[in-house]
């Protein structure tokens, strides 16, 4: 099963050890959840939701509802903090947390070692994601044609932003959640 970001769904069985006895559907509710694994959730469901925002927004202004001058001056500051909300977010992960959760569950390290390519697949798209954005921003609000193209150039990839880190947030909470659940975040280390 290839596991690369692009083309994985899912997890396979071996990394799939607590995902099948303590599925999406039992976290809510589930006693050993505690405030760092519903604190991490909530950022996730951040990172989503101002991603989808994003994306609403450059359909909106595709299909000729907002200004030029009005989409740039909503969209660049979103766009910078939510990059730099990933990256940080990333670094914590990729330091902190997937080094300790694949202390305490060797039998996951592949799975912290796979969401760790993601990070800098994810990186990579936020690269050309930013490139793209700066070409749009200094594309003149008065060359319709010009402005359009740029903005489809962002669009693209701001589409496969998107697409990743979803991808990427679902399959990193079935690997770690389950094994919070578990074990209970104070014998984490994270409680």
């Amino acid at each position: 099963m290839p596991l690369d970001l692009d083309s994985r769904t899912g997890w396979p069985d071996d990394l799939r050890l607590f995902l099948d006895r303590f599925p999406r559907e039992v976290w809510p509710d589930h006693p050993n959840l505690g405030d760092m694994a519903q604190f991490w959730l909530e950022i996730h469901d951040g990172f989503r939701s101002v991603g989808h925002e994003l994306q609403a927004k450059t359909v909106d202004f595709r299909e000729g509802l907002i200004a030029p001058k009005d989409y740039k001056t909503w969209f660049a500051p979103r766009l910078n903090r939510l990059l730099s909300h990933l990256n940080g977010h990333h670094q914590i992960e990729d330091y902190q947390f997937f080094p300790l959760f694949g202390a305490a569950e060797p039998r996951l390290i592949r799975g912290f070692e796979v969401l760790e390519k993601d990070h800098e697949a994810i990186h990579e798209t936020i690269g050309k994601l930013v490139d793209s954005a700066n070409d749009f921003l200094r594309t003149s609000d008065g060359d319709r044609d010009k402005l359009q193209f740029a903005a489809d150039r962002y669009a693209e990839a701001g589409d496969r932003l998107l697409k990743q880190p979803v991808h990427h947030l679902d399959d990193e909470e079935d690997l770690i959640i389950p094994l919070i659940l578990d074990r209970g975040e104070g014998p984490l280390g994270i409680g």
